[in-house]
């Protein structure tokens, strides 16, 4: 199977490619349990802040949950729900309240039509089937010389390389977004925003630790079809 053998490609791309990746996760997880052991003064809570910045931005609509783990916070724009983690939800912690107020930047992001989401929403369809099928098609038509396969995998995959393109920015303005509202509304201030912001950042890294890695094995992908024809 040659995508999955060691050949050069392996080795030139895709291993330094893993090895980012592996260092934005343990940045991000380094990062956050540094932050999260820093409480706000004011004693806001990760939901608290979610619910106060959603309210005052017109969202009361928008609901909050708690679900079990760490940094599994998100938000689903089918049920207009903001999850937030176990380490988030009743945590004061300045990491918390950072993630709580990125959250909210996403479904703030629905709610005034921002571009890049819409892209990003509307290719999902796509790039759930490029997620799953691009590489064994692309990798059956390499082992029986199918070029029709290959190209529609390599297409496919594309398609995985373009959505996690369009997620940095919808990630970074996110952040963005949690940062200056956390500033001017005074939630945080001094060293809080600081740790927040520092949190936000490494989280922000490990998306481009995933285009990466997709950029990585689309280039091997594409290196292998030609160099099987």
């Amino acid at each position: 199977m040659p995508f999955f053998r060691i050949d050069s490609y392996y080795l030139y791309l895709i291993l330094p490619a893993m090895i980012i990746a592996i260092i934005a996760q343990i940045n991000v997880k380094s990062t956050f349990n540094k932050y999260k052991k820093l409480s706000n003064v004011k004693g806001y809570t990760g939901y608290q802040v979610a619910r106060k910045i959603l309210d005052e931005n017109g969202l009361s609509n928008v609901k909050i949950e708690r679900v079990a783990g760490e940094l599994s916070d998100h938000f689903d724009p089918r049920t207009n729900i903001i999850r937030l983690s176990d380490s988030t939800y009743s945590s004061d912690s300045v990491g918390a309240i950072g993630v709580a107020a990125h959250e909210v930047g996403h479904a703030i992001q629905y709610n005034v039509g921002y571009f890049p989401i819409k892209i990003r929403a509307a290719i999902i369809p796509i790039t759930n089937i490029g997620s799953s099928m691009a590489i064994p098609l692309a990798m059956i038509g390499i082992i029986f010389s199918a070029p029709i396969l290959i190209n529609i995998g390599i297409i496919l995959f594309l398609s995985v390389v373009i959505f996690q393109l369009v997620t940095l920015p919808v990630e970074f303005n996110a952040s963005n977004r949690a940062i200056s509202t956390l500033k001017n509304r005074n939630i945080l201030d001094g060293q809080e925003l600081f740790g927040a912001k520092k949190v936000l950042s490494a989280a922000a890294m490990t998306y481009v630790a995933a285009l990466i890695v997709s950029l990585a094995n689309l280039i091997r992908l594409i290196a292998l079809s030609n160099r099987n024809r």
